[in-house]
């Protein structure tokens, strides 16, 4: 047993931070104690305060940084440290997406027991800050606001919070400090309505605002909502949107579908995809709920309410749906209702979750039975926060799409993944020589054939897809470096240069031997970057595996200054050309047909207007 002595509250350790821990501050070790400390990330080397003790493990804060890590950046809150409501504004934001998504990973792996579970770039938002429309706020003595740390447990009274949208942060400067009537508040504003609800109903005569509402209105898609004071609401309307197109393109919604929603709450999933299926079939335990949901649907007639709890309903349903959308609370479903989907066994499945770990669990006994994981698509509903939302997708075996991708590209095969498609992997030996004479765009198509060719011979049906690409400077194609040398000498002749991405694409269908070979070209310029960042960027090894050394998506480099066309091309697949190519041969991609996920490809169409990062 360790004699160490137990540190006390206050007392100031130095530390160095080795993992993540469970809710999104940096873990430590320190006499055999676990330390959780707000405020670092891993790597990095630290002096912290502790603020709490346990038995077994500590809390601790950081208060000074010997080692950053190199993706520290400054918190723009004034609270944060006192206030432990957002765990990662001390981190840039394109490492926190690449954090969620190992974090999803790992409850896949660790809880699920899935072996490298099929997990997409994470959907980022639009908005970083002022994103929220729902705070529940503390209220201490004189009627004051403000959140409660979750380790010290002090409280923290606050003016503004960044991450709450405008609404809400002018409802809290006119009630700070005259709440004196109650301990808890809620308030809730839609940002496209103006709308707000303020609980519970407060009688002071100095609130100048309405207290007391029994619900609000709040909008998705630019469809207007009606939510109850006891009814669950994204908190995120913008993330709710890609999150209702995720699904619809996941799930492959067609007008011939009956879609079952279940826990569907005031109806944001079975409302807005009413419109791409026959049937909607609503499931939702709430009274409260429900009466809203009848409201938001008025006008839809293609959709049932149905009072009551999944468990229960799934198994007395009078129609088989072609599709489930499982959207549970963060406690996951109920083990009846589990059992009670795989009785019903519909070919389709969305399972939303906000809790990776409980989704890992739910989703196990799901396909040891008979389903097969097919994609999980994570969305950061919730910026600076450790928290992700997700979408992992399920299939029948029956009902999986005839899709090989001839390719061990990591970026070819997100951007397929982050279509929600369902596809196999499977690379190919082919040498990607160049031959003399021959154009970028020749080159790059034969490439793509003898890929898909070498594919097409190891399946018996479905189609093969398969790409290769090049960068193109004054004539001469740069393929990917032979070593770190070659890495050097690609990135000095590209940065702050024009010139060109090729891509050559080919689609096979097996069963008869038809195909189609197109190449797509876009420009692009990189940026003036320094030669301390060029070697960094190569002794990382990210160069190896990369047309020209880069990766125009690359969070660490960044080196796109402007481009011009197709941005998927840019990355590695033109995921319009291919989807023309498919639909061609027959492979039905219908539900392809609209916005991508952000962050992969910026629009389907193959010549989008150009962008800067």
């Amino acid at each position: 047993m360790s004699t160490a002595v137990k540190p006390a509250v206050g007392e100031k350790l130095v530390l160095e931070l080795t993992a993540w821990g469970r809710l999104g501050e940096a873990m430590a070790d320190h006499d055999g104690r676990d330390v959780f400390v707000f405020g670092g990330i891993p790597g990095e080397r630290v002096v912290a305060e502790v603020v709490d003790i346990r038995r077994r493990r500590l809390a601790a804060l950081v208060v000074e940084v010997l080692e950053p890590s190199q993706h520290r950046v400054e918190s723009p809150c004034p609270y944060f440290g006192d206030c432990t409501g957002c765990q990662w504004l001390h981190i840039d934001y394109g490492h926190q997406l690449d954090t969620k998504r190992e974090k999803v990973v790992d409850a896949l792996q660790r809880v699920g027991q899935f072996t490298d579970p099929p997990v997409a770039a994470v959907i980022p938002s639009h908005r970083q800050l002022n994103y929220r429309n729902h705070a529940r706020f503390t209220v201490r003595d004189g009627g004051v606001l403000g959140f409660v740390n979750r380790a010290s447990r002090r409280f923290v009274d606050i003016d503004r919070c960044m991450i709450m949208h405008g609404s809400i942060n002018d409802c809290l400067g006119q009630l700070q400090g005259k709440c004196w009537e109650t301990t808890q508040l809620s308030v809730r504003a839609g940002q496209q309505t103006g709308d707000v609800l303020v609980q519970p109903k407060l009688f002071n005569p100095d609130i100048s605002i309405p207290t007391g509402q029994k619900s609000y209105a709040d909008s998705v898609a630019g469809k207007a909502f009606q939510v109850s004071s006891p009814s669950f609401f994204q908190v995120n309307v913008e993330q709710a949107a890609q999150a209702v197109e995720v699904v619809r393109r996941g799930l492959r919604l067609t007008r011939d579908d009956v879609l079952l929603d279940a826990y569907t709450g005031v109806g944001a999933f079975a409302i807005l995809l009413a419109p791409h299926v026959k049937k909607v079939v609503a499931v939702e335990e709430s009274s409260a709920a429900v009466a809203d949901c009848r409201v938001n649907a008025d006008g839809v007639p293609n959709l049932k309410f149905v009072l009551g709890r999944t468990e229960d309903v799934l198994g007395a349903l009078e129609v088989t749906p072609d599709a489930v959308v499982l959207d549970p609370p963060r406690a996951g479903c109920q083990p009846r209702a589990l059992e009670s989907l795989l009785q019903l066994a519909p070919s389709r499945v969305a399972y939303v979750s906000c809790d990776a770990e409980t989704m890992a669990r739910d989703l196990k006994p799901l396909c040891e039975s008979v389903y097969t994981l097919k994609q999980v698509v994570p969305l950061d509903m919730f910026p600076q926060t450790h928290h992700v939302e997700c979408v992992a997708f399920l299939e029948h075996p029956l009902e999986s799409l005839p899709l090989v991708l001839a390719s061990a590209s990591p970026r070819r095969r997100r951007l397929l993944a982050g279509l929600g498609l369902s596809f196999q992997v499977m690379p190919t030996d082919v040498v990607e020589d160049s031959r003399a004479g021959e154009s970028p765009e020749e080159m790059t198509a034969r490439l793509s054939q003898a890929k898909a060719k070498a594919a097409a011979k190891r399946v018996d049906e479905g189609y093969v897809l398969a790409a290769d690409s090049t960068v193109v400077l004054n004539g001469e194609s740069l393929g990917k470096p032979a070593d770190n040398d070659d890495a050097r000498r690609m990135l000095r002749l590209l940065r702050g240069a024009g010139h060109r991405v090729t891509t050559g694409v080919t689609v096979i269908d097996v069963a008869s031997g038809r195909s189609l070979t197109d190449a797509m070209t876009s420009d692009i310029t990189l940026r003036d970057f320094s030669d301390e960042e060029l070697e960094a960027y190569v002794l990382s090894g990210a160069p190896l595996d990369k047309a020209g050394g880069y990766g125009v998506q690359d969070h660490a480099l960044r080196p796109a200054e402007s481009w011009d066309g197709c941005y998927s091309n840019i990355v590695g697949l033109p995921l319009c050309l291919a989807e023309q190519m498919l639909a061609k041969l027959g492979c039905d991609t219908t539900y392809w047909k609209t916005t991508p996920a952000p962050g992969e490809c910026g629009s389907i169409c193959p010549n989008n207007g150009g962008g800067r990062p």
